[in-house]
């Protein structure tokens, strides 16, 4: 895996660090610490790196690549859900730091790509040792989290709405 001096500024851009303040020297150490329980890991384009119902508990950083993010839906027909790379500075599988429920979609590689991924455990274990680092993420997915239920909302008005006008215009 890179230096951490040359994976720290990839740590800082994504939204769950965007807090921490590189050249404070308490926050560098705590980046420092993530670093540390980070693995390094390759995938090969059409690799599944996350599969919906699994029960792991891996995070993900995507270091390199692009991703597809699929569901099933109930009639088991499988659904894009985002096509996702690494210059976006994003993560998946964040759940997994909240939770001990099962994976919601499917996580594939669209090319060849390079995760940083840690264990929800070894990830819960530094909020233990950094409570300012599990109040800084459980800040920012609780953000993320509310923007889904605000959107789902909003997404299941306008269903209700084109169905309620399908009813009326069939009927």
């Amino acid at each position: 895996m890179d230096s951490f001096e040359k994976v720290l500024p990839r740590l800082k851009k994504i939204s769950l660090f965007e807090e921490f303040d590189i050249s404070s020297e308490s926050d560098r150490e705590i980046l420092h610490a993530v670093y540390n329980v980070l693995s390094l890991k390759k995938y090969r384009a059409k690799e599944t790196i996350i599969k919906e119902g699994q029960d792991d508990d891996l995070f993900f950083i995507l270091y390199d690549g692009e991703v597809l993010i699929t569901r099933k839906t109930p009639a088991d027909d499988v659904i894009a859900l985002a096509t996702l790379n690494a210059e976006q500075n994003i993560f998946f599988g964040e759940m997994t730091l909240i939770s001990n429920n099962q994976r919601s979609a499917t996580v594939t590689a669209k090319t060849d790509c390079l995760t940083l991924s840690v264990s929800g455990k070894k990830f819960q274990e530094l909020f233990e040792i950094y409570p300012i680092l599990g109040l800084r993420v459980l800040k920012v997915l609780s953000r993320q989290l509310a923007n889904t239920v605000s959107e789902m909302n909003k997404d299941k008005a306008v269903l209700y709405e084109a169905l309620c006008n399908e009813i009326k215009d069939g009927v």
